[in-house]
């Protein structure tokens, strides 16, 4: 290998390195080192650390390097070749480092009682601080022209890293009964808590911890269905009050009755349900169904949905006119609204009809009262 008298190393244009061993291991004195901000020099020489150079040009001799007094022989004018490993150590920071959860993290979520599967996602940064420590209790020796990246010290604190997230997410949504749909309110909070017990690990073998953010925290989309059922269950529950959301639930129930080839009996056959119990909850749907009108204390407000006293003329909740007329479909017999065309039940039309004489006629009329002309 010739001999050089300038070392240099400017780096990776994707900055994605901490450590470069230079191909060079021949050298003479008053040769010239280069080290470029944000960098640092360490000579070896037999197993040995010779000297540290910082950012700036640097002449070599015996003056900076002092162990060479003893190891290389200085004849020929101090021009004497010598073999020595020059590494050179990346100290700026690495903002970009991004990290995930590989496998989701399985739990009961403490408010809707829901199994999740939970991933996590975020950044942080590093900077090498004692990279002599590093060095000697990571690195050790390298071959020529050799690299190491940050992405390999990545993966070294992989395991301890995930580890560390997902222990302290599971203990923040378990222990303090956060819900997993709330978590992200905690975001900032467990951020902090990780990044100080994190930056101890890292610390052990040099690096400091600038950032560290979790960026996101999901799960899957069937997940989020199962807890999106009971949040649109929950809220028909308080918008209709406890009577009407039972009378609802019974007819869901007898809607897939009817779609059962079996009838009610059929339907809790096929789930499981045993004749006697499954008709015992017929008997009892059927008495809330067609309990008697004369039983019932309050009815609902046609306007703001209110339960209110079955007397009251006007609505105690929002004022409303509970006296006002209304029409019957003759149809489906609901009750409309008086300006009402159509019946908000059935979609049957509310005008009574009349004869091609002008005569209004009857509903159950099927001929004319005034011309005998036949209804049609």
């Amino acid at each position: 290998m010739p001999i050089l008298d300038r070392v240099k190393f400017d780096g990776l244009r994707s900055r994605d390195w901490l450590i470069y061993k230079h191909p060079t291991d021949k050298l003479v004195l008053g040769s010239t080192l280069i080290v470029n901000e944000g960098q640092v020099a360490i000579f070896i020489k037999g197993g040995q650390i010779c000297d540290v150079f910082n950012s700036g040009t640097h002449i070599l001799s015996t003056n900076n390097l002092p162990l060479l007094h003893n190891i290389v022989n200085l004849a020929y004018g101090g021009k004497t070749p010598f073999s020595a490993e020059i590494y050179f150590i990346n100290l700026t920071s690495k903002m970009d480092l991004y990290w995930g959860t590989t496998d989701p993290i399985q739990l009961i979520d403490p408010k809707y009682f829901v199994k999740l599967r939970i991933r996590a996602f975020g950044q942080l940064s590093l900077r090498l601080d004692d990279y002599l420590l590093f060095f000697t209790e990571i690195i050790g020796s390298m071959n020529k022209d050799d690299i190491v990246s940050y992405e390999k010290v990545q993966d070294y604190f992989k395991g301890s890293l995930i580890t560390s997230i997902k222990t302290e997410l599971a203990n923040k949504i378990i222990n303090e009964k956060i819900s997993a749909l709330e978590i992200t309110t905690e975001l900032n909070n467990i951020s902090n808590s990780l990044k100080e017990k994190i930056s101890n690990e890292f610390s052990e073998f040099g690096f400091i911890m600038a950032h560290f953010h979790i960026q996101s925290i999901n799960f899957p989309e069937e997940d989020f269905d199962k807890i999106n059922e009971i949040l649109q269950d929950k809220a028909k529950f308080e918008i209709m009050g406890d009577n009407r959301y039972v009378t609802q639930r019974s007819f869901d129930i007898y809607e897939s009755a009817a779609a059962n080839e079996n009838g009610v009996a059929g339907l809790f056959a096929t789930s499981g349900v045993g004749l006697g119990v499954g008709q015992g909850m017929v008997n009892m749907m059927n008495q809330q169904v067609q309990q008697p009108t004369n039983n019932v204390t309050h009815k609902i407000c046609p306007s703001c949905h209110g339960n209110i006293s079955s007397t009251s003329k006007f609505c105690n909740l929002c004022g409303e006119n509970l006296m006002r007329k209304v029409i019957t479909c003759h149809s489906c017999q609901g009750e409309n609204e008086e300006s009402s065309k159509f019946c908000s039940s059935c979609g049957n039309s509310l005008f009574k009809p009349v004869c091609s004489c002008g005569q209004e006629l009857d509903i159950t009329s099927k001929f004319c009262n005034n011309c005998g002309t036949q209804v049609k």
